[in-house]
């Protein structure tokens, strides 16, 4: 398996970095400060192949967010974030036909696009839900790039549209206590307490026509994003994170009892080298495997209809109350008072 540390050069400064810079400019924020915790010196921002790590772009996003101090920054800085000027994945962002076309194109050119989380799709029973997972290891400012990335596709999705789409929004934590700036630039439909980040819409809004589509132009916007892919991942430039691979793998094992062995055997290092590698993302095996199991279950309560002792059995649990203790654990919550967050 191939992937990347958050301190491997693999980002172009010349992207999401360079705007968030220039917002410190504009808002009178100490560069040589910012220059000092990011590491970053500006004249990467004039050479188009000069590589910064993810964590200089985080260390850069929370310096920005620790100077300003101001409730408002994360979504200031996602009104900007999209389609933006990323070459053939922000020109097919433009082009896109629908929304369906738009998140397809997030998805398969994220690297790009949002290179801090992994966006997801699942579309089931009337809704697509577009979920945000933590890329690098960055759980201290993820409510800062949650909030950052949903508003970068809202705002992109009202301009390619020209109507303010009925998003619907579930948060991974309490309420915040500046619901007026999520309201102003988000929406009211909020929901928080949900242990998912994530965006519902229902699917009838996803082939609607956009008024700025053109299928030539999206054609040859997205031959141009796939060139520039190939060629990032023949510099070993496109691997991702760990902490997604883990994800997918304990979702599509979940069902066999995943253990830290066969993980760390499937990426091909040793139980203490694979656990070094999730320690350097802040996180651990059984943090993601709770993860995994309670967006299953969310999943099983919301899109299937299933009840405890069915999302029980399928969770691999012998029966409903050790499930329960279990979802309790990972929550904090029973899955009764749970089950309901996202509707």
């Amino acid at each position: 398996m191939s992937y990347l540390s958050s301190i491997d050069p693999c980002l172009y400064a010349q992207h999401h970095a360079m705007q968030a810079w220039e917002n410190a400019k504009r808002f009178d924020v100490d560069l040589t400060n910012l220059r000092k915790v990011s590491k970053i010196d500006e004249h990467a921002f004039l050479n188009k192949e000069a590589l910064i790590s993810p964590d200089q772009y985080l260390n850069l996003l929370q310096h920005l967010a620790r100077s300003l101090n101001s409730s408002d920054t994360s979504f200031i800085l996602g009104q900007h974030m999209l389609p933006g000027h990323y070459g053939g994945s922000s020109q097919a962002l433009l082009h896109a036909q629908n929304l369906r076309q738009a998140l397809q194109i997030l998805l398969q050119f994220q690297t790009s696009l949002c290179p801090l989380l992994t966006p997801r799709l699942k579309e089931e029973n009337g809704q697509m839900i577009l979920y945000w997972m933590d890329q690098w290891g960055a759980p201290g400012m993820l409510p800062f790039l949650v909030e950052m990335h949903m508003t970068a596709v809202t705002a992109m999705c009202r301009w390619l549209s020209e109507k303010r789409l009925p998003w619907r929004y579930c948060f991974n934590r309490a309420q915040a206590r500046h619901i007026e700036q999520h309201q102003v630039h988000l929406g009211r439909d909020l929901r928080f307490d949900c242990y998912l980040d994530a965006m519902i819409i229902p699917s009838e809004y996803l082939d609607m026509a956009w008024p700025r589509g053109n299928a030539i132009n999206l054609e040859l916007a997205l031959q141009q994003a796939t060139r520039e892919l190939a060629a990032e991942s023949a510099q070993k430039r496109q691997a991702q994170s760990i902490i997604p691979q883990l994800y997918d793998y304990l979702a599509l094992n979940l069902r066999c009892a995943p253990s830290l062995e066969n993980a760390a055997h499937y990426f091909g290092c040793s139980s203490a080298t694979f656990k070094r590698h999730l320690a350097r993302h802040g996180t651990h095996f059984q943090a993601e495997l709770d993860q995994v199991r309670t967006h299953m279950a969310l999943y099983l309560f919301h899109f299937q209809g299933m009840d405890n002792e069915a999302v029980a059995s399928y969770l691999g649990f012998h029966d409903a109350t050790n499930f329960r203790r279990s979802f309790k654990r990972w929550t904090g919550l029973t899955p009764s008072a749970l089950r309901f967050a996202l509707e």
